[in-house]
């Protein structure tokens, strides 16, 4: 199989969400790839009442089905954030390393997956094995996915393998996360008759301190859990920032709304309502201030899955093959952890191609080659090894 060919073509889709661009074409060109090593596939054309409202949501269920054996599935998503800036959808081949957006996160996890797949196509796997490509993940699944669940039993109790994951090791935790959009309200009028008025965004410094304040104390947690290396910490951490602000219309004029993004990470050993009320008594403790939470999003905490015998074998293949590995939480966060984990009973965990210098996200993203083919190496001796 020509893994770079494949994934060059499917970088050049434009698969951006927001809006969520040609989602279709991307699952039609990926659909024969999945047929050629064996698989069974389904398009699922999610209704418009399980995806929030959006149109065009078309996934993609593969099979190999072994009922007699233990249930594993491998999740994926095939949506890109939006690139500004350079020529993200004409990928580039250069000293081992393949550009475009969705390199790493995660279209190259997806050629991983099917040259691994091919490696192995004549011969029989130890699990009954699904594959599902979703799309939304970049913005809001979680409807999707349970929409999904009815097309892959019995997922109780089964493997779930995240591939939207880092490289190297065994992700075992992620974070948990809510998002909140505060609107503080005021009065506008001409600024030379500020008396008159109520200026929003001063009246945001004291909402503004008040969450740094709680910061000082959220980014002292530290989870049982280690982090990977890279990241510079020792074990996962709690984190509290403030991401966005806008306010005013002109120089002139006292402004009447100012917004306000939060965004706050919780460490397994924390709770989502915990953190929210947390959250909403720093806000309400500042006295002369009107606002409202105009968005919240959550995604609730997961057990970590540390100790277990599919997170033991994936942790030794990963030595084999490249040298080093271990067991790590990752420091980022997705809608599908916490349905597998908490609605299916199911045990979650990842291996995928992404590195942190690898621009994830960012201009110039790209996935390394030697990470494609080792992981397909990974997942073919996974699925045909004891």
């Amino acid at each position: 199989m020509d893994y770079v060919k494949l994934l060059e073509s499917l970088i050049a889709i434009d698969t951006t969400v927001p809006p969520g661009r040609n989602y279709e074409k991307a699952i039609d060109y990926l659909e024969p790839y999945f047929r050629g090593v064996g698989f069974t596939t389904e398009k699922i054309r999610i209704p418009k009442e399980n995806a929030n409202g959006q149109e065009g949501r078309v996934n993609l269920i593969a099979h190999r089905r072994s009922p007699d054996k233990p249930r594993l599935i491998f999740y994926s998503h095939v949506d890109v954030v939006p690139a500004e800036g350079w020529d993200a959808f004409t990928p580039k081949l250069k000293n081992g390393k393949i550009y475009g957006r969705g390199a790493a996160d995660m279209k190259g996890g997806i050629a991983a997956l099917l040259l691994g797949l091919d490696k192995i196509k004549q011969m029989s796997l130890n699990y009954d094995t699904s594959v599902m490509v979703t799309t939304d993940e970049e913005t809001g699944q979680a409807n999707q996915i349970r929409y999904l669940g009815k097309y892959l039993e019995p997922v109780t109790g089964a493997y779930f393998w995240d591939l939207d994951s880092s490289f190297g090791y065994v992700v075992v935790a992620s974070l948990g996360a809510i998002q909140l959009d505060i609107k503080v309200s005021g009065k506008s009028v001409h600024s030379a008759l500020a008396n008159l008025g109520v200026n929003a965004i001063e009246k945001s410094v004291g909402l503004l301190d008040a969450l740094l304040d709680l910061k000082e104390n959220v980014i002292q947690r530290s989870s049982s859990v280690p982090a990977n290396p890279d990241t510079g910490l020792t074990h996962m951490q709690a984190r509290l920032n403030i991401d966005m602000i806008k306010g005013g219309i002109k120089v002139n004029i006292i402004p009447d709304e100012c917004s306000i993004s939060i965004d706050r990470r919780l460490i397994p050993e924390e709770k989502v309502e915990d953190a929210e009320k947390e959250l909403m008594d720093t806000l309400n403790s500042v006295e002369a201030v009107k606002w409202e939470v105009t968005n919240i999003f959550r995604i609730p905490t997961v057990p970590p899955l540390q100790e277990d015998p599919v997170t033991d074998k994936l942790s030794r293949l990963i030595k084999m093959v490249t040298g080093s590995t271990g067991r790590y939480g990752e420091m980022g966060s997705g809608d599908f952890g916490p349905i597998a984990s908490n609605e299916w009973k199911a045990k979650h965990f990842g291996l995928g191609v992404i590195r942190s210098d690898e621009n994830f996200h960012g201009k110039n993203e790209f996935v390394r080659q030697k990470d494609i083919e080792d992981l397909a190496e990974i997942i073919a001796r996974f699925l045909t090894t004891p």
